[in-house]
């Protein structure tokens, strides 16, 4: 008998191992470990979300005739350890030898590589037939300075992918339209339903709370929109494209207090969970595209093919190359704890309590909320980088540490010192009011910078930039900023760096 590993985020029922003829030789071993929804805490959402997809997959494997070994949180004989649970099905089945797909997370990786001397039995890896690119790909670019640059990275890809391609050229003429992606929305065109897998999950919650898992957030099967197997995950694509992807570029950017969602896709859990594949979930938008090409223009699908050809793959490698600086570096030494505002929401600046308590309800923010304002906020509020990372983990439910730590660690909190990120993103109130209506029901004047009622962001973004001019001001995409604080006069800069101190102090704003 073989043992077959399945983890949590490995549920794609294409994979190789599904189509052999017979299953009888293996037994799949699944199961559900305190330790990975406690460190960090995690939204209710996200574990839910994992644990139901992941029993709903055990279920499946079983009706095409596969022998599954699920180990529950609360079962008696559940050890709550890998290598420990699986020690124990090889010796109570005479295992053979051990196969798993290789894993998306670092210390899961090495655990498995190490596997042989632990279980005594042969193991065998295979790739998780998931990603556009493989590890020994991302190993080899990430030994090319060329690629760490996002775009350059983004172009090969859709060269060796031949992704919106017209031979060698990019179709359309020009390989980005970022700069048509930041639309603000203003009541049209008119925001679509949210897609809704309408799964009834209470009985799974009540399992979780009587286990003790301590978790944060809110949930019902209301609110729980998540899919939990792959028809829902496919209904929920083709939902997008047919309501969604015509607009999806040009207000990719925007954010808004009655909407959360805007023409999002809400993909990211089922791509994160392999439920659906990048690859599968990109060709249907460009032949969607294709099919209606005489509504839908090449800045839509261009940035919607951006997040996953460009980002997405570009996050992962960054992820395998450069791990351990991700996890060691504080580039700015900020060493303040998490605003109480990502834990309850409650603030008086609209924007980030607006997008606190999106986070909270619905385990989700889309890109520019979770960057541009809740990363922007603690950045500038001096925060933990760590206290970062943790919290965004533990947020949402599509974070898995591949894709979250180089996204929030580097990009977002710029504490990689720059692998990621050309410059730190921040921003002062004017960007939120260019991209948002939060402004307009603020009690905060967006206008101004140190008076009483001045948006903090404002006064933090310049006392941000006149702190860090030693380690920022040669940066040659800084120059425009530091030119324009050279201008303000001393004075008003002491009002200015004063008020940010307090602020940064108080952190109850």
């Amino acid at each position: 008998m073989i043992i077959r590993l399945v983890l949590g985020d490995q549920l794609n029922i294409e994979h190789s191992w599904y189509r052999q003829e017979s299953q009888q030789d293996y037994v799949y071993v699944m199961m559900e470990l305190n330790t990975e929804v406690n460190q960090p805490i995690m939204h209710i959402q996200k574990v839910v979300g994992f644990f139901a997809a992941m029993r709903h997959f055990a279920a499946t494997l079983t009706e095409l005739g596969a022998h599954v070994k699920y180990f529950k949180l609360t079962d008696h004989d559940n050890q709550q350890d890998l290598l420990a649970n699986i020690a124990q099905v090889a010796k109570d089945l005479n295992a053979s030898s051990f196969e798993y797909q290789l894993p998306d997370h670092w210390q899961i990786y090495q655990t498995l590589k190490n596997s042989q001397s632990v279980l005594g039995i042969p193991v065998k890896h295979y790739d998780s037939e998931h990603f556009y690119a493989t590890l020994t790909q991302i190993a080899a670019w990430g030994a090319d300075s060329k690629y760490q640059l996002m775009e350059h990275f983004y172009r090969m890809m859709r060269r060796e992918h031949h992704v919106l391609m017209e031979g060698s050229k990019p179709l359309g003429g020009q390989w980005n339209f970022d700069g048509d992606n930041r639309k603000k929305w203003k009541g049209d065109p008119p925001i679509p339903d949210a897609y809704s897998a309408n799964n009834i999950v209470e009985n799974l919650v009540e399992e979780l709370q009587h286990s003790n898992i301590k978790t944060f957030g809110s949930i019902t099967s209301d609110t729980f929109i998540y899919p939990i197997h792959r028809d829902q995950a496919l209904a929920q694509l083709q939902h997008f494209l047919t309501h969604n992807l015509a607009y999806f570029g040009s207000y990719q950017d925007a954010m808004h207090t009655q909407h959360t969602l805007l023409f999002h896709t809400n993909l990211s859990f089922a791509l994160n969970s392999k439920l659906l594949s990048p690859k599968e979930v990109v060709d249907a938008a460009i032949a969607h595209y294709h099919d209606h090409s005489d509504h839908i223009n090449i800045t839509q699908i261009e940035g919607f093919v951006r997040q996953i050809i460009g980002w997405r793959e570009y996050m992962r490698m960054m992820y395998w190359n450069h791990y351990k600086h991700f996890t060691q570096s504080n580039y700015f030494d900020h060493q303040e704890k998490l605003p109480e505002v990502y834990w309850t929401g409650e603030s008086r600046m609209h924007c980030v309590s607006q997008c606190a308590q999106n986070s909270l309800s619905n385990a989700y923010a889309h890109h520019i909320q979770r960057l541009m304002i809740l990363g922007n906020f603690a950045l500038m509020m001096q925060t933990d980088p760590k206290a970062v990372d943790d919290w965004y983990l533990g947020v949402y439910i599509d974070a898995l540490e591949w894709v979250q730590l180089p996204n929030t660690h580097g990009m977002s909190q710029f504490a990689d010192g720059g692998l990621i990120a050309t410059k730190p993103y921040i921003a002062s109130a004017s960007y939120v009011q260019k991209m948002s209506n939060y402004c307009q029901s603020c009690s905060y004047d967006p206008s101004t910078k140190t008076e009483e009622n001045s948006c903090p962001l404002n006064s933090l973004y310049w006392h941000f930039l006149y702190i860090n001019r030693e380690k920022l001001s040669t940066n040659p995409r800084m120059g425009l900023m530091y030119s324009l604080l050279d201008k303000i006069d001393e004075t008003t800069l002491k009002s200015i760096v004063d008020r940010a101190s307090h602020l940064i102090k108080v952190r109850n704003l």
